[in-house]
């Protein structure tokens, strides 16, 4: 394999810009000049999209921009000493050494267990020095090889011993193994902790916050393992491991892989960055929590470890946490359904006309490719261009999408009872789910199924899918009998006892109310339907992606299912308003970093050039990174520019067959000149607002968030 760095890939004391997207343009140039990068733009709108989710700057002047990118096709590292600094948003100020981290989109493990086992010397000081102090870009290269432990075995002892200690330190790139062996006595009297860590791509914070929290337990005189759950692989901890140790810290930016493994422990939880700025203090938390009986501690107990004893649940978690997370979980596994599924259906109206509704069956069955439809004799009087072809293919995306439509609500309900009780509880999730949507038709003689509770069926049993599930692993049982457990008697004894509560309880009730929100809206018309519409942009724009917004598109998406044909048909105005009033927020606050620069940062001014197509997409969370630094300005501000094009929406009379995409599925929108009005007039509320009320502040424009 090629060397991860070569000295064609070393800039020092090199000016490449003011601002981090121009060092990374920069270093993605210097990757391509010296032929590591099949597509140079690539690479850089990567690394920059990586840059976009989390600052990539750290304590002591370095900034470690990195992705996986189909812009290379090996593993390359750019490293650039840059005069001056250029601000990454590190806390303790602008970076002097960048290192530009490109990993192939399916890249091996042995390249990257090289890439973590960099990631672990960044923490270390005596690597920095030497970058910081070598004179010519080979020795840069010399400098990291060692690290690498990819250079010539004969080097003096002394410039040897870092690189095997952090080669060691992360051998495999996967769990960390505790500090080296002590004297029995003196082990004896250590105590224990084990970690997990884990960001998003799993190639640079996962190991630099697992070799930051290692250094840290070897000063406080800790014994501390942890598994670094990455790109290049993950060991998972022994039971005995987990078992000994007093207390566990999760540094992770998503979800913990198996996280019922630690059922019962004294938690100490952060993002993956804190440990790289904090490491001492989250040692010191987790030995107090493990002395404290009242700390929090992951849910659950040790001895129903492994039996599905909570997905994502933690000691010391809030109801509204709690809350917040269950239904985030179960929206944010539903909406690949929707957006699939909704998406063929508009495409199907598209191709075959509004009319292909009704011949779908029959065009599927009786027809192919060598057969075509006659659109004539099927009444197709909307197939594009005329054409069988199109009909063909309409009719066949319809029963694509409708298939992916009707697992919508039994993934909702399936993935809140994920979130409760781990895997357990995902079948009988689904299951219950499945009789919200009654998605296997059940009808009596005269054509009347049983109640179809809908998303709202689909919610509350999740949550008692979850909620029996959970209950049910927390039984002790034999030994034998555990292995058993989460894979039958779990999924059949909560299927059986959520799933008759569902029909024969909870049903009848919650199907009545379905009925009636149905009904009100099929009644809801001028003033009544516009504050609807004002109602759902205020709850669209509020927390930007959380679960008022989620609430409000999961009401809008059930409609479009069901939905009547009719252009005019409320369930699809609601939808109109939801996407409508979701696509504000980053648009009004990207013009407003354009009409009025200098009332926000440099890094707020980059995120406003992402937030045009973020908001364009429909993806409301583009607005976050602005609301996070100036929550009283910047929310009210939205949510007035989403009130007014949510109310505009429903005044305009537009309607959308499309759960989502944004300007990109106009060919769905009824009233397009509508569509366009109410957005551009929400924007430019939201815009004029937010710049009114930072224009009040003394210091509109804040420190960025790091």
């Amino acid at each position: 394999m090629s060397d991860l760095i070569t000295a064609d890939l070393v800039r020092l004391d090199a000016d490449l810009g003011s601002e981090k997207h121009d060092v990374i343009r920069a270093l993605a140039a210097t990757v391509g000049e010296a032929g590591r990068a099949t597509d140079v733009a690539q690479l850089a709108d990567d690394a920059i999209a990586r840059e976009g989710t989390s600052p990539t700057g750290l304590p002591g002047g370095i900034a470690i921009p990195h992705c996986r990118t189909a812009g290379v096709e090996e593993p390359t590292l750019a490293f650039a000493r840059l005069s001056p600094p250029v601000d990454f948003g590190a806390k303790d100020g602008p970076a002097d050494l960048a290192f530009l981290i490109s990993a192939p989109a399916g890249g091996d493990a042995t390249h990257l267990q090289l890439l973590t086992k960099l990631a672990r010397a960044l923490v270390k000081p005596a690597f920095t020095d030497a970058l910081r102090a070598a004179e010519t870009r080979e020795e840069v290269v010399e400098i990291v090889a060692d690290v690498l432990g990819t250079a010539p075995a004969a080097k003096p002892a002394a410039a040897a011993a870092p690189a095997a200690a952090s080669a060691s330190a992360s051998a495999g790139g996967a769990a960390a193994t505790a500090p080296a062996a002590a004297p029995a006595a003196a082990t004896a009297t250590r105590r224990r902790l084990v970690a997990v860590t884990a960001c998003p791509t799993g190639i640079a914070h996962t190991y630099m916050a697992a070799e930051a929290l290692e250094a840290a337990a070897e000063r406080a005189g800790v014994d501390l393992v942890v598994e670094t759950q990455g790109s290049a692989g993950s060991t998972p901890l022994g039971a005995d491991v987990i078992r000994q140790a007093e207390a566990v810290i999760f540094a992770v930016d998503v979800g913990v892989r198996d996280r019922a493994r630690f059922a019962g422990k004294p938690l100490v939880s952060s993002g993956v960055k804190r440990p790289i700025d904090a490491a001492d203090a989250m040692i010191a938390e987790a030995l107090r929590n493990a002395d404290d009986p009242a700390a929090p501690r992951v849910e659950g107990s040790g001895s129903d470890a492994g039996a599905g004893s909570g997905a994502g649940t933690g000691g010391g978690e809030t109801w509204g946490g709690r809350t917040r997370r269950v239904l985030m979980t179960g929206v944010s596994y539903m909406i690949p359904f929707v957006a699939a599924g909704g998406l063929l259906i508009a495409l199907s109206f598209l191709f075959g006309g509004y009319e292909i509704v009704g011949p779908y069956g029959e065009i599927a069955v009786n027809n192919t490719l060598f057969n075509l439809p006659d659109v004539d004799a099927l009444g197709l009087d909307h197939a594009l261009f005329g054409s069988g072809l199109m009909a063909y293919i309409g009719a066949l995306f319809f029963i694509i999408g409708k298939t992916a439509f009707m697992f919508f609500i039994p993934a909702l309900a399936g993935y809140i009872a994920y979130a409760i009780a781990d895997r357990p509880g995902i079948a009988p999730g689904f299951i219950v789910g499945g009789l919200a949507a009654n998605i296997f038709g059940v009808v009596d003689g005269d054509g009347v199924g049983v109640p179809a509770t809908g998303f709202l069926g689909a919610i509350v049993g999740g949550v008692l899918a979850g909620v029996i599930a959970h209950w049910i692993g927390s039984w002790k049982v034999p030994a034998w009998a555990r292995g058993l457990m989460p894979v039958l008697v779990i999924p059949l004894l909560t299927s059986i006892i959520a799933g008759l509560l569902m029909l024969v309880v909870l049903g009848r009730p919650i199907g009545w109310l379905m009925d009636q929100l149905n009904d009100g809206l099929n009644s809801m018309s001028g003033s009544y339907a516009i504050l609807l519409g004002v109602v759902l942009g205020l709850m669209m724009a509020f927390d930007m992606g959380g679960p008022l917004n989620k609430v409000a598109y999961s009401f809008a998406a059930a409609g479009v299912g069901g939905a009547a044909l009719a252009a005019d048909a409320p369930e699809l105005k609601i939808m109109a308003s939801v996407m409508l009033a979701g696509m504000v927020p980053p648009i009004a606050l990207a013009l407003a970093t354009v009409v009025r620069p200098k009332l926000f940062t440099q890094p707020e001014r980059e995120n406003g050039k992402a937030g045009w197509l973020l908001g364009a997409s429909f993806i409301t969370e583009g607005a976050i990174p602005f609301a996070a630094a100036d929550p009283l300005r910047v929310i009210p501000s939205i949510m007035l520019g989403s009130a007014v094009t949510g109310g505009l929406s429903q005044a305009l009379d537009v309607s959308v067959r499309a759960p989502h995409g944004g300007i990109f599925v106009l060919f769905a929108v009824d009233g397009v000149l509508g569509f366009i009005i109410a957005l551009v007039a929400g924007v430019l509320v939201g815009a004029a607002a937010v710049i009114v009320l930072k224009s009040t502040a003394k210091n509109p424009a804040v420190a960025p968030v790091a």
